[in-house]
């Protein structure tokens, strides 16, 4: 992900505002591997801007995402999820117990859909979810 000045002069050249505010939420996604969701990062950015708005957390998650600075990544966890690393392709393992959500390099240039569901469909992209248990949480009791 790109530093708090590359975000910020990215957002000046496409016309957005700049805020303390939002520079904020620039920092918090700096160098996170967590996935954290919209709502971690509001609860965050409030221990060092107790006035933050929920909405402007939103907005400026959803503002990086319309500039391909963030995925957003809906993963069965019950919120969206968002991931800073958009320099490379890659995929997802999630733990099924704790939801902790981590990238994975698969190799899926192999993939091959049948061709009679495919038929007509023009293949944009390929996300691959790997669930089950992380090494904090264990395998579950025999």
């Amino acid at each position: 992900m790109k530093t708090v000045a590359e975000l910020t002069d990215r957002f000046r050249t496409a016309g957005l505002r700049v805020t303390p505010q939002r520079q904020a939420v620039f920092a918090l996604l700096q160098g996170d591997v967590t996935h954290p969701t919209v709502e971690a990062l509001y609860e965050a950015s409030r221990e060092s801007m107790p006035t933050i708005s929920q909405r402007t957390v939103y907005q400026t998650v959803h503002d990086l995402a319309a500039l391909g600075e963030v995925r957003l990544l809906d993963l069965g966890t019950g919120s969206f999820r968002v991931d800073p690393n958009v320099e490379h392709d890659h995929h997802h393992l999630v733990c099924e117990s704790c939801g902790a959500v981590r990238d994975v390099e698969l190799s899926v240039g192999n993939l091959v859909l049948p061709a009679q569901a495919a038929a007509g469909f023009d293949v944009a992209a390929i996300d691959v979810i790997v669930r089950g248990r992380c090494p904090e949480c264990g395998a579950p009791d025999a």
